[in-house]
């Protein structure tokens, strides 16, 4: 197990408070960050190549700006990070509440998160879900002690289908891998395209028969093999991709037989962020970021953030370091956030996901951003995306 831990500048934000006079006298807010760390295989572009501090340095952006507050309300933030295979995740999680953070963000797969609340239930402990998009987990598995910032796989598949009808692109080739989060994938796009007037004109599976991923003769055998694959489908607008595994999407645009745009997992990406947004203030953000991490931001760095930026608006708020109060306030009716997104965001509490935009976007840059013009919600225009209050049996909020 490897644990590091991180004191964010509580000594240089204690030398800036004009005001204080003792340490002692501040409220002492501290935030973990826990990584489970799976073996994966490699992207299929080196481009993609995670970063050893994926998702942490989102937290410590989040820890600087809350230090700033911090100054004028007489709080201090504290961060404390750990990273654990899984089975060593229940001893990494001790850790970090020992050293004094019950407000922890994740970074673990849907197992690992639901092994993760039970390990904690019934302690004065509240989990930010940052990287589990399982539908399951706001529907079905329901867990009263995590608050979920990462999107939700129906929450991405609703953005791109609204964009889809809104084009008028409705008649769809899927294809999805052989991988099981693909399939979970394309159950969520399938959901969707039912949800948004979208026809399915017929679904291919592409199964991954292992070998390279990345050879030099990789581009090779897909130019001869896509074209292969795609050819004598029915007419349609666009062809989806379902492909968590990362295994063939991306080989599809400019490979297809038919000329037609590529969405989903490749081409138009239904995401939570992307470093090429400069709306809203976003530039600002970015440029904070980057300055920081000497990189750019990613999708789960914003999640990370968020769950921290959320908990630090919260706290003060409430002045308090309690989970149940600033669970509380966060699921309450007062709680807003600024996200750099074009509205502010606010948590569902019939199934504790944090309600956002979903960006779109190709490689470079923003196409556009979901919910799109002309779809109403009696509540929040966002709650057209993702699973609405009657369809999530979740009770723990009554």
């Amino acid at each position: 197990m490897r644990i590091w831990v991180a004191r964010c500048l509580a000594a240089l934000a204690a030398l800036s408070v004009p005001v204080m006079s003792h340490a002692a006298d501040k409220q002492v807010i501290t935030v973990g960050v826990l990584k489970v760390e799976r073996e994966t295989p490699l992207p299929i572009s080196r481009l993609d190549l995670p970063p050893a501090d994926l998702g942490f340095q989102g937290a410590r952006l989040a820890t600087e700006e809350n230090l700033t507050t911090g100054r004028f309300t007489g709080q201090d933030y504290q961060l404390e990070e750990a990273t654990a295979p899984p089975d060593e995740s229940m001893a990494a999680l001790d850790a970090l509440i020992e050293n004094g953070a019950r407000l922890i963000v994740t970074l673990a797969q849907a197992e690992d998160l639901v092994a993760l609340s039970q390990h904690v239930a019934g302690r004065d402990v509240l989990l930010f879900n940052a990287q589990a998009e399982d539908d399951a987990l706001r529907t079905e598995t329901c867990l009263a002690n995590v608050l979920h910032i990462a999107p939700s796989r129906a929450q991405k598949a609703d953005g791109l289908a609204q964009f889809l009808a809104f084009k008028k692109w409705r008649e769809v080739f899927l294809i999805s891998g052989s991988h099981p989060q693909d399939e979970l994938w394309a159950e969520a796009l399938r959901r969707s395209s039912k949800k948004f007037g979208l026809k399915i004109v017929e679904e291919r599976v592409y199964e991954d028969t292992g070998g390279a991923r990345r050879s030099d003769t990789g581009h090779v055998q897909v130019q001869k093999q896509m074209p292969i694959f795609t050819q004598r489908a029915p007419d349609h607008d666009v062809l989806v991709a379902a492909d968590e595994a990362d295994v063939f999407a991306a080989y599809l645009p400019y490979h297809t037989t038919d000329p037609r745009p590529v969405a989903g997992s490749a081409g138009l990406r239904p995401i939570g962020w992307h470093p090429a947004n400069e709306a809203w203030g976003a530039t600002q953000f970015q440029r904070r970021f980057e300055k920081l991490a000497q990189r750019r931001v990613r999708s789960l760095d914003y999640q990370v953030w968020l769950a921290a930026r959320a908990v630090g608006e919260a706290a003060t708020r409430v002045k308090s370091s309690e989970p149940q109060a600033i669970k509380d306030y966060i699921l309450g009716p007062d709680f807003e956030l600024g996200v750099f997104k074009g509205t502010k965001v606010t948590f569902r509490p019939w199934n504790q996901q944090l309600r956002q935009p979903v960006l779109l976007a190709n490689d470079r840059m923003i196409v556009s951003v979901s919910p799109q013009t002309g779809f109403l919600h009696r509540v929040s225009l966002l709650d057209t995306l993702g699973f609405d209050e009657p369809e999530s049996t979740c009770a723990f909020h009554k």
